[in-house]
């Protein structure tokens, strides 16, 4: 029987979640696509693998509890969407991510843009 699409997009965020947990940047940047975008609450809107590594080696402390969680998810052909909880403790908070995927030539599945946003989002200008 096939894998869900949700049940693999879980199965990708399970690894971004230990990467993060393991202060693994290379890890996390891995699950996206080399021209990815990043959009977030955090930070400027990074574009490409390359920024993205970059970007989570100055996002990631040790330890962290960084926890994400599929609300929901779906695909048509090789491109996919999902939503999901993000947690990361008291210093990060919780939040959103909405994220595109796109299938790869090999079956794996590669965040291709995401957007985060944070229950409490900075004020502008911070």
């Amino acid at each position: 029987m096939a894998t869900s699409f949700k049940v693999q997009v879980q199965e990708l965020m399970d690894r971004m979640a230990a990467a993060c947990r393991a202060g693994d940047a290379k890890g996390c940047a891995s699950l996206f696509t080399p021209d990815a975008i990043l959009f977030s609450p955090y930070a400027p809107a990074t574009h490409g693998r390359e920024h993205i590594e970059a970007l989570h080696r100055t996002w990631i402390t040790l330890p962290n509890s960084k926890q994400l969680a599929v609300v929901d998810a779906g695909s048509g052909g090789d491109v996919g969407w999902c939503l999901a909880n993000y947690s990361e403790g008291d210093v990060a908070g919780n939040g959103t991510s909405l994220c595109t995927l796109v299938r790869q030539s090999d079956g794996e599945w590669l965040i291709r843009l995401c957007s985060l946003n944070s229950e409490i989002p900075p004020l502008a200008g911070e």
